[in-house]
């Protein structure tokens, strides 16, 4: 029962979060705010929704493995699955801009999370914090990133926005979309503990895996859809942009709700996500491209990762 009801969660989290995200672009768009910004922002917050609403769920709880077990595993799993998984289908390319700008912006989200998890030494190497100061900086860095990309759009985008007809349902969807997820976030919190308990497994593997690719399902979608209709950078800057996201925003906010305190197997995952990027990185700076060989790379990798955090 405990399965089921997570994966009830899950479903209810990516389907609300579209709804969520379908009125709030329309609504967008009926008030005449640019398109570049709508996808910069509202897109980029649609699909970090799941993992957004279970962090914070978790984090109002104090359940602190599954509050940064999700974000770090959803991180990983965009990584390794979801890139692995859309380059299975076709090469992704991506422009030079893009890996000099925001991945190297990626990088530097796992960097800094790094960091912060030094207070695992400070504190003779039992327990590791990200307090509420480091919440706020996190949130900093994602308002400078939000910054860049707006101006940047401004330089190079001539803006011509027609607005769209304004109407109640989606004001409804939004509405419907928020109660849902934050029903779905709960559910899957509670169901997570109830399984890890019951089957007397740790809450930090629960929130690793099942937790982590469930609520990477709108990311793998989006990336999947994205890479058949030959939109690479639509597919890889969704998967970049939602880690960006992930880190900055839901950890930051979540922190700054609750200190996450952790131990040596979250320290461990933050080293493993940090690596994932670098390699991510390095695999697509060749030919500035993703194909079938390297997809089957990084896929051999989350295979590998997946069968270390069970046998740890």
């Amino acid at each position: 029962m405990g399965f089921i009801l997570i994966i009830i969660g899950i479903i209810l989290l990516v389907k609300c979060a579209d709804l969520f995200v379908d009125g709030c672009s329309n609504v967008a768009k009926a008030l005449g705010i640019p398109s570049f910004i709508i996808g910069l922002t509202i897109v980029a917050f649609g699909t970090s929704v799941p993992e957004l609403a279970v962090s914070t769920t978790a984090s109002f709880k104090g359940i602190n493995d599954i509050s940064l077990g999700n974000v770090v595993g959803s991180n990983i799993c965009n990584l390794l699955l979801v890139l692995g998984v859309s380059g299975l289908g076709g090469c992704l390319t991506t422009k030079k801009k893009f890996l000099t700008r925001d991945f190297i912006y990626a990088i530097f989200s796992s960097v800094v999370l790094f960091i912060m998890s030094f207070s695992f030494f400070t504190n003779g190497g039992k327990r590791g914090v990200i307090n509420k100061t480091d919440g706020l900086i996190l949130l900093c860095f994602l308002g400078i990133y939000l910054y860049a990309l707006i101006i940047d759009a401004i330089k190079t985008a001539k803006i011509k926005e027609k607005r769209t007809k304004f109407k109640i349902k989606d004001l409804l969807y939004i509405f419907l979309g928020l109660i849902g997820i934050i029903m779905g976030g709960k559910l899957v919190v509670n169901s997570a503990v109830y399984i890890a308990e019951t089957l007397n497994i740790s809450q930090n593997i629960i929130a690793l895996t099942i937790i982590a690719i469930g609520t990477s399902l709108p990311e793998l979608v989006t990336s999947v859809v994205a890479a058949k209709k030959n939109e690479a950078d639509i597919a890889i800057g969704n998967v970049v942009g939602s880690n960006i996201f992930n880190v900055f925003f839901i950890l930051g906010l979540s922190s700054s709700i609750s200190p996450i305190y952790f131990g040596v197997d979250s320290f461990q995952d933050i080293i493993i996500m940090l690596v994932a990027s670098i390699e991510v990185y390095l695999l697509t700076l060749i030919n500035s491209s993703i194909g079938h060989k390297k997809s089957i790379i990084l896929l051999i990798s989350y295979a590998m990762y997946l069968t270390y955090i069970f046998m740890r």
